[in-house]
């Protein structure tokens, strides 16, 4: 992900990206965000219902621990979580499926085959 928008995150969120300056020894966010700018909406989305879950309905405070692609969704890791921010993160990564990881787009998305899947839409799969 493009490093203004990583870092709007980063900002915005705070709480939830708090590991992102620890050692790779002890987190996977010192590597930042392993997935194209096309998810930033549906991170930004997720990480504010997580955060706002967790403010007002006084639970503790979650960490996120790694977000990246990997079989052509999204994947977003944290210290702990409970059945409902799991049911959240699980929906999201659903939806990623369902949109470009490039552009964001969410028409005539589609995924390849083959040792690396991609998740585009029909004008970034012709860029591949």
């Amino acid at each position: 992900m493009d490093k203004k928008l990583q870092d709007k995150l980063y900002k915005k969120y705070s709480k939830l990206f708090n590991q992102r300056k620890l050692p790779m020894a002890q987190t996977c966010m010192c590597w930042g965000f392993e997935c194209g700018d096309g998810w930033y909406s549906l991170i930004d989305t997720l990480c504010g219902l997580l955060q706002w879950d967790i403010d007002h309905n006084k639970h503790k405070q979650i960490e996120v621990v790694q977000v990246k692609e990997k079989y052509g969704t999204l994947r977003f890791y944290t210290d702990i979580q409970d059945d409902k921010q799991s049911g959240m993160i699980t929906f999201a990564e659903y939806l990623s499926g369902t949109i470009c990881e490039k552009c964001g787009s969410n028409l005539g998305v589609g995924q390849t085959k083959g040792s690396w899947i991609y998740t585009r839409c029909k004008k970034c799969m012709r860029e591949l």
